[in-house]
């Protein structure tokens, strides 16, 4: 089977259970059989794709994404969201992912809301790219909400060794999660009250004293700030591409499917920009 074959590979679990974490963050424990067929192996962003079909739409049996794209018109086509696995138990088969909840904000969130054990779930993946580099220096992890299972599952990942520097971005106080490590790991929680998705981070991440040697870094989350940190890294504090996973998981003002059609070339953008500076 082909890495893409693999991504669109659609797998079917039911809710196991669900936890409230935080005020605005659930987590939701998926299992079933056919999670043991799963390619979740070295890296810590690994990510599943969860289907929701329309309301009203027959779609084929068995579910198909290739034929429900080739005969349906795209209106009908169900809904995809990306989501991190935060967790993976492969001899219980529970995957668990955790939830950002607004409110009726939003499709997943309220979705995750509403979830009870037994609801059927059907999601594509994983797919996945990062790892963090066990010759590095030391580690730098930054995001916002959208990045915190990922940076979650790298902390425990890191050996008792490794050197850890880490800003996680929170609309308040009572959004803080307990991560766990056995790095040396300085954690810095930053809070938005109201201000904008990421300029605390941005703040944070200039003005913070790094520790010396080759870091490898680990940057999602909104899309405007991460251009912002990936310019201080790249072109201001010279670090080589294969130093950092950096991207922008979300938007703000545009949904996932907006998102998505808008990234490669909000990408290829930075991309010029960043070569024009450097050369």
């Amino acid at each position: 089977m082909t890495d893409r074959q693999a991504r669109a590979r659609v797998t079917h679990a039911t809710v196991r259970r669900t936890e409230q974490l935080t005020p605005h963050m659930i987590r939701v424990v998926l299992g079933g059989s056919e999670l043991a067929g799963l390619d979740i192996g070295a890296c810590t962003d690994h990510y599943v794709k969860l289907i929701f079909p329309r309301p009203g739409v027959e779609y084929p049996v068995p579910f198909d994404l290739e034929a429900i794209r080739r005969d349906l018109p795209q209106e009908q086509w169900p809904r995809l969201r990306s989501y991190t696995i935060r967790a993976w138990d492969p001899a219980e088969l529970e995957l668990s992912i955790d939830f950002v909840h607004h409110g009726d904000e939003g499709l997943a969130g309220p979705w995750a809301a509403r979830a009870r054990p037994g609801d059927p779930v059907m999601f594509c993946g994983p797919g996945g790219g990062y790892a963090p580099n066990q010759d590095a220096d030391w580690h730098l992890l930054v995001g916002d909400e959208s990045a915190l299972p990922a940076i979650g599952a790298t902390l425990e990942r890191l050996p008792v060794d490794a050197t850890a520097r880490v800003f996680v971005e929170v609309a308040g106080p009572d959004e803080e999660q307990k991560l766990v490590t056995e790095a040396d790991a300085e954690i810095v929680w930053l809070h938005r009250n109201g201000s904008a998705v990421g300029a605390s981070l941005v703040a944070a991440v200039r003005e913070a004293e790094l520790p010396t040697g080759t870091p490898h870094a680990f940057v999602h989350g909104e899309a405007a700030f991460v251009r912002e940190l990936r310019h201080l890294l790249r072109v201001e504090r010279g670090l080589g591409r294969e130093q950092l996973s950096i991207s922008g998981y979300w938007r703000a003002g545009t949904d996932d499917e907006g998102w998505r059609a808008a990234k490669s070339d909000w990408n290829r953008r930075i991309e010029e920009q960043e070569a024009r500076e450097l050369a």
